[in-house]
């Protein structure tokens, strides 16, 4: 049973088409389109070829104006990863979709036929979207508030699930001697009405190997560790301080526990920015020099956006200030990254100029020699503060192939990640059961 196996690391790339770094592509003799299926096969069959568990791509349904300084999330997630699916055999397929903007039925089937095409490798990201900019594109004068979105989320994902739970084993008998090719009395109708759906039926698709697709769940404020807790096999969470992620896996345990569940199936996995050198030296130069061609005084504006406060409260070369995050607050960011960027700069001492080498409105950035890389994961992962990683690259995929070449064979050395993959499902990779959140 993969519940008795011995706890190991979980990995996921998290996939930007050049990589994290604004200038990225501009390391590319070529830089890569936004549309381009082969890059982003090539970038899966690199994360396979490390035997991560899988590789995440998130959405955001526009064109985000200010992002025009690099190639962007342009094609829809699910269909970008059945193309990924047919020229890979074992990386998890990790694909973002909104609450706000979908509908249970649609998505459900979309999902279930990616599990299809993958062999059992596919998951679906939770979000609700905080991106304000987008809401025209769906016919709204702006996004519903913050609560009324997760409530709809939670009847949305409830409906989901028992689309996907609603098939029996041997439903479809393909016997030729039988007089029905389906046993309908072993597809169960679901009926559910709520404050924001109704649906009434039966779901279409069968469930493909290794049970339902895997949900994965985004998100920082007390109704989305609800949600993730309630629902989801795997967060992506904040924690930029070790301590923040032994309090946030603390919080999550309580959670699942009130809603009934065992919280050891309940993954966490901090997001991680990795730069590499052969010194710590030699990997600040690297990272630097792509630094280098940054506009800082853009780089500048972004940050005093994460906080919600005009660019002239962050001066570049001066520690940011305690208070930052004391004035009113917008949709258009998530507060989690802001609080920890700004809990780790005060820590630290920084001033905006360093927090901006730190990756601002992001994840932590660990910036080392491979030793020091992998030191650090095993820390974190023993001493209870993560599961697993969503690790972002500078570059990709030079970057990921780079990881998987220094820092996986040292994780294995110390005996907490897998030397090969053991069978060719997401919930296989990840030591959950088939039933596991069923």
């Amino acid at each position: 049973m993969a519940a008795s196996r011995p706890r190991q690391l979980h990995l996921n790339a998290n996939i930007f088409p050049s990589g994290r770094h604004a200038a990225a592509w501009r390391r590319h003799a070529a830089p890569p389109w936004p549309t381009d299926f082969d890059h982003l096969a090539a970038i899966g069959r690199a994360a396979e070829q490390a035997t991560f568990d899988a590789i995440f791509l998130s959405d955001q349904p526009g064109l985000d104006p200010s992002a025009v300084d690099r190639p962007w999330l342009a094609l829809d997630p699910l269909v970008a990863w059945t193309a990924v699916a047919r020229e890979t055999r074992h990386i998890g397929l990790v694909a973002t979709a909104s609450t706000t903007f979908e509908h249970p039925y649609n998505l459900a089937r979309r999902y279930a036929s990616l599990a299809h095409a993958s062999g059992g490798r596919a998951a679906w990201n939770i979000v609700t979207t905080h991106h304000a900019g987008v809401a025209g594109n769906f016919g709204l004068r702006e996004l519903p508030d913050h609560a009324r979105r997760y409530a709809r989320a939670e009847e949305f994902v409830d409906i989901v699930t028992r689309l996907w739970d609603s098939w029996e084993p041997g439903a479809i008998a393909a016997d030729p001697a039988a007089p029905q090719y389906l046993d309908l009395a072993k597809v169960h109708p679901v009926a559910f009405h709520g404050e924001f759906f109704d649906v009434q039926g039966r779901f279409g698709v069968p469930p493909a190997p290794g049970g339902r697709p895997v949900l994965f769940q985004a998100g920082d404020s007390s109704e989305s560790r609800d949600l993730g807790a309630r629902w989801a096999d795997a967060l992506f969470v904040v924690a930029r301080t070790l301590a923040d992620g032994q309090a946030l896996r603390r919080d999550i345990d309580e959670r699942a526990r009130r809603f009934g569940r065992d919280p050891s199936k309940v993954l966490i996995m901090p997001g991680l920015l990795t730069v590499l050198g052969d010194t710590e030296g030699a990997a600040w130069r690297d990272k630097e020099a792509l630094d280098a061609q940054l506009d800082l005084t853009a780089e500048q504006r972004r940050l005093a956006a994460l906080f919600g406060v005009p660019p002239e409260r962050v001066p570049l070369d001066q520690p940011l200030a305690a208070d930052l995050l004391d004035g009113a607050w917008t949709q258009s960011k998530t507060r989690g990254f802001a609080a920890g960027l700004l809990s780790e700069a005060l820590a630290k001492g920084w001033t905006a100029r360093q927090a901006i080498a730190h990756n601002p409105g992001g994840h932590r950035a660990l910036i080392g020699t491979p030793e020091q890389v992998a030191d650090d994961l095993a820390r974190w992962f023993t001493e209870g503060a993560a599961d697993g990683f969503n690790i972002n690259f500078d570059t990709y995929p030079d970057d990921l192939t780079i990881f998987g070449e220094q820092v996986v064979p040292l994780l294995r050395r110390r005996g907490i990640f897998r030397e090969a993959y053991e069978g060719t499902t997401l919930r296989g990779h990840l030591g959950l059961d088939a039933s596991d959140g069923a």
